[in-house]
C-alpha cells in the first residue's frame, strides 16, 4: 500500500513528532528536524532510519554489516554564502565532513547533492573541494542551480563530473545501479526544476535493459516530485522520469535543495531530502517565502544541519527517520 504524507502535517523536534492530521486526513510527507540518515540496502530494498544520539552514545553504531553496501549523502553546502544564520559556511561544511569521517565505517563512496557553492566562483568550488577530501572517499555530485550560474556551469562540470559534460551519468555498485540527473539547467529563481528531453531520452536508454528487479538509486538536486508548487520545490517533468522507473521493485530517490528531510512514499518509489551543511530553510507553508531562516536561535544551527548514510544490511526493512545534530 503506498503511503502519503502532508507537508505541515508532522514535524518533529529531538526526534519525536508531533502535530496533528493534514487537510484531507492524510499524511502526505514527512517533515523532521533531523538531519542525518542511515541508509540501509537490503535484499535490494534500499531502508533508512536516523543516526539521532547515537553516534555519541555507541560510537559505530551506525556501521553496516561485513562485505554490504554502504555510501553517505552531504547536500548544499553553499560555500560562499556568509549571511545570518551561517557566517562560515567552510566551517559547517568541515563539521559535516568530520561527521562522515567518525561514522562512514566501510562507506564505499559520498554523494554530494547539489549546490556545492553559493556562486560557482573558482575559489568556492577549490574550497569545498579540499574540506570535502578530508573524508577520504571518492565522490559523486550532480549539480545545484548556484553551481551552474557561470557559462552553464562548464566549471563544476569539468571539475565534478568528468566524462559528463552535462551533469547526468550512472555505474553500478555492488548490484546496485546509481543514476545521477541534472534538473537544474535554465533554472528559473523560484520555479521547478526540469530535465528536458534529451536528459529523458538518455534516461530510457540507461534503464531499458535494467532487470526490474534491480535496485536504482537516483541522485538529483532539486526534487523529482512536488513538494511545493508556489515555491518552485519540484521537477517539472519528474513525473515522466519517474514513469521510466515505476517498473523496478525498489527505487530511492535522494534530493537536496529545499534543505530538510522529507520523506514520501509511492509504490515502490521512496523520496528522500537531505539537510543542508549551510543554513535551513521553512517547511512548505510557514514562511512567506523559501529562503535562510535567518532568526535561528544562538546555539541552534547545527541541530539543523546534518548528512546522510546508507547502507546494505541483511535482515532489516521499513523505513523511518531518527535525528541527528552536528553539534549539541
Amino acid at each position: 500500500m503506498d503511503e502519503t504524507y502532508d507537508v505541515p502535517a508532522i514535524k518533529a523536534v529531538s526526534g519525536k513528532p508531533e502535530g496533528g492530521q493534514g487537510r484531507r486526513g492524510l499524511l502526505k510527507c514527512m517533515v523532521w528536524a533531523g538531519t542525518g540518515v542511515l541508509w540501509t540496502v537490503s535484499g535490494g530494498v534500499p531502508q533508512s532510519r536516523l543516526i539521532a544520539m547515537a553516534e555519541a552514545a555507541t560510537p559505530g553504531a551506525a556501521a553496516s554489516a561485513a562485505g554490504e553496501l554502504s555510501f553517505i549523502q552531504i547536500s548544499d553546502s553553499h560555500i560562499g554564502f556568509a549571511n545570518p544564520p551561517n557566517t562560515d559556511t567552510p566551517g559547517t561544511l568541515r563539521e559535516a565532513i568530520g561527521l562522515v569521517t567518525r561514522q562512514k565505517a566501510d562507506a564505499a563512496f559520498m554523494l554530494h547533492t547539489g549546490d556545492v557553492s553559493q556562486l560557482s566562483k573558482p575559489a568556492q568550488f577549490d574550497t569545498a573541494e579540499q574540506i570535502i577530501r578530508e573524508a577520504g572517499l571518492d565522490v559523486h555530485y550532480v549539480p545545484g542551480e548556484h553551481d551552474v550560474l557561470v557559462d552553464d556551469g562548464r566549471a563544476f562540470f569539468e571539475r565534478f563530473t568528468p566524462g559528463a559534460a552535462k551533469g547526468w551519468y550512472s555505474w553500478d555498485q555492488q548490484g546496485v545501479h546509481f543514476v545521477a540527473l541534472n534538473n537544474v539547467q535554465d533554472f528559473k529563481a523560484g520555479g521547478l526544476g526540469n530535465l528536458g528531453a534529451e536528459q529523458l531520452a538518455w534516461l530510457q536508454k540507461d534503464l531499458v535493459e535494467r532487470s526490474a528487479s534491480q535496485p536504482i538509486v537516483v541522485l538529483a538536486h532539486v526534487p523529482l516530485w512536488t513538494v511545493s508548487q508556489e515555491w518552485g520545490w519540484g521537477t517539472d517533468d519528474g513525473a515522466q522520469a519517474l514513469t521510466l522507473l515505476r517498473r523496478f521493485g525498489s527505487v530511492t530517490v535522494l534530493n537536496g535543495h529545499i534543505h530538510q528531510v522529507m520523506q514520501k512514499v509511492e509504490g515502490s518509489v521512496a523520496f528522500h531530502t537531505a539537510r543542508s551543511t549551510a543554513f535551513p530553510q521553512p517547511a512548505p507553508g510557514t514562511a512567506p517565502s523559501p529562503g535562510p531562516i535567518k532568526d535561528v536561535p544562538a546555539g541552534r544551527l547545527r541541530s539543523m544541519l546534518g548528512v546522510t548514510r546508507v547502507s546494505r544490511v541483511q535482515g532489516q526493512s521499513g523505513l523511518a527517520i531518527i535525528d541527528t545534530p552536528l553539534g549539541a
